[in-house]
């Protein structure tokens, strides 16, 4: 689902929302959660997950197209760990194989 797409299906579920509103609210909490990250705080919806940031090392990589090592910095990079209740829903009737 793209966030125009999640825009449209939460319109669609407020009819009492303007579309403009709707798309101002999901902007909003998108650029909360990133600019929480941002700090390096962490994000927590209750039954749905947790976004964080973990750093990576730096390490000697390669180039696949010669196969030359390549020096990679430490970088920093989002993590999302989902929660009980998605991780539960997503799973529903997942054993029947």
């Amino acid at each position: 689902m793209t966030k125009s797409e999640l825009i449209a299906r939460l319109a669609e579920r407020n009819p009492h929302l303007y579309l403009r509103d709707v798309e101002r609210i999901v902007t909003t909490i998108f650029d909360e959660i990133a600019d929480a990250l941002a700090r390096g705080d962490r994000v927590e919806l209750r039954g749905f997950g947790a976004f964080s940031v973990k750093r990576r090392d730096p390490r000697q990589g390669r180039n696949p197209r010669t196969g030359e090592a390549v020096s990679v910095e430490s970088k920093t990079v989002p993590f999302f760990k989902t929660g009980k209740q998605l991780r539960e829903r997503l799973n529903v009737g997942g054993d029947e194989e």
